[in-house]
């Protein structure tokens, strides 16, 4: 509906300016004058001509009469030509003045031709300013909407895929579902909660794949224990070279088993490599965006962040704080507060629920991989948030801190300062 508004309005001035122009085009200037007008003013001057300084011209036109010698002896007003020179430069129209068949002068009728020209100049000049402006005015309305319905989206559009590009999936794509792109982006949101779902039932998996490499290897790890220890038993009391050597092999090979168990279960770990940090000076400004954009629910106060240069991934702090207020939404559900200071070489951002916080006993285990607390029964969660942020943080050379705060859980983010970022902070 707006698009036709648009639309038709725009017609609407172009057909104005359409129609002034061929009016003014095709109007032929007529400096003509009007005969049986001129014809009334000589007559009546011939009538009046002994008694023009009393005379009131009682015609629709303005002239000037000069007596024989080119003298004025009357004039209807300024301005008008006063010589037969100047008469015949402005295409005025001259009439000898006859009395009694005897020229007595001439009379001058001023031609308002230019005027009148003058006059639908201005007229056509005015219309087309008037349709100018509002094809301006169109055209910067159209433009605005355009911006509001496709420039901005869009923009949003590509916040988001860089989301789920580095990985996060809990934030929605906050959108109107009813503008011109709303089933474009609802399509995206779904995509993400999909992406969503698969990740956690991957995480499943893998906590389910750690239990149980991590009972194989307590069962292997026992007769191989056992086996270890009856070789070395053996090796003791064996009543020759050629039995210890082969005792000495057992025992050699039973280590062998033991190390590579034991790699096979550190081995769940390694996938956090391929989750690529690389930080790089930016200003603290940006901070602030990153955390509005994190707080979605608009349940915090964000204050300023004290103006320098940090040391840091935008994406992947992006994603710690999307990590953080996203499991303020699923465990607290309560207001958030968000403060911010500069000191030493670091700036620390400090984000406290109000919802009581966690037992004291689970808070270190918390960064932990798969490890949740208690008040994380039955809501949906891998256990890998915390984790993660707490892997970007070091790798920027930050920290991520835990504790309970006086309301409830308390999360406290460094950033080291460009040039004072040699040392990963440390708590």
């Amino acid at each position: 509906m707006k698009k036709q508004f648009f639309l038709i309005g725009f017609l609407l001035a172009l057909v104005a300016e359409i129609v002034s122009l061929c009016v003014f085009a095709l109007q032929t200037p007529d400096d003509s004058q009007d005969t049986v007008a001129v014809n009334e003013v000589v007559q009546s001057v011939s009538e009046h001509f002994d008694a023009l300084e009393e005379y009131e011209n009682a015609t629709a036109l303005d002239f000037v009469v000069l007596d024989a010698n080119g003298t004025i002896v009357y004039k209807t007003k300024t301005g008008l030509s006063e010589s037969l020179n100047a008469a015949i430069a402005h295409r005025d129209t001259v009439v000898d003045l006859v009395i009694d068949g005897r020229a007595v002068g001439k009379v001058i009728v001023y031609n308002d031709g230019a005027l009148t020209l003058r006059s639908q100049k201005q007229t056509a000049i005015a219309v087309l300013s008037v349709a100018i402006a509002v094809q301006c005015a169109i055209g910067i309305g159209y433009l605005l909407t355009i911006h509001v319905t496709v420039v901005k989206p869009f923009r949003k559009l590509k916040g988001f895929a860089e989301r789920v590009a580095g990985g996060n999936l809990d934030v929605p794509l906050e959108m109107d579902r009813h503008n011109l792109f709303g089933a474009f982006t609802e399509s995206f949101d779904i995509m993400r909660a999909e992406l969503k779902k698969a990740r956690i039932a991957e995480a499943q998996a893998n906590a389910s794949k750690k239990e149980l490499v991590a009972k194989l290897s307590h069962d292997i790890k026992t007769p191989v224990a056992s086996i270890k220890a009856v070789s070395e038993v053996g090796l003791a009391v064996a009543p020759n070279q050629k039995d210890k050597e082969n005792y000495t092999q057992i025992i050699r090979k039973a280590d062998q088993i033991n190390t590579l168990v034991t790699n096979l279960f550190s081995a769940t770990l390694e996938e956090l490599q391929q989750l690529p940090v690389k930080p790089v000076h930016i200003e603290s400004g940006q901070i602030k965006a990153m955390i509005e954009n994190a707080d979605y629910l608009h349940r915090a106060n964000i204050p300023e962040i004290p103006a320098c240069l940090v040391y840091a991934d935008a994406l992947r702090l992006q994603q710690v704080f999307d990590n953080l207020f996203a499991n303020s939404y699923k465990y607290a559900r309560t207001a958030i507060s968000v403060t911010a200071e500069k000191a030493d070489h670091r700036i620390e951002i400090c984000i406290e629920d109000f919802g009581g916080g966690v037992l004291q006993e689970e808070l270190p285990a918390l960064k932990e991989k798969y490890k949740r607390g208690s008040n994380a029964k039955n809501i949906e969660g891998a256990g890998l948030g915390l984790f993660i942020s707490d892997y970007f943080m070091k790798e920027m050379h930050g920290g991520l801190l835990l504790e309970n705060g006086e309301h409830g859980l308390k999360v406290i983010v460094t950033l080291a300062l460009s040039g004072g970022n040699s040392h990963t902070a440390s708590f």
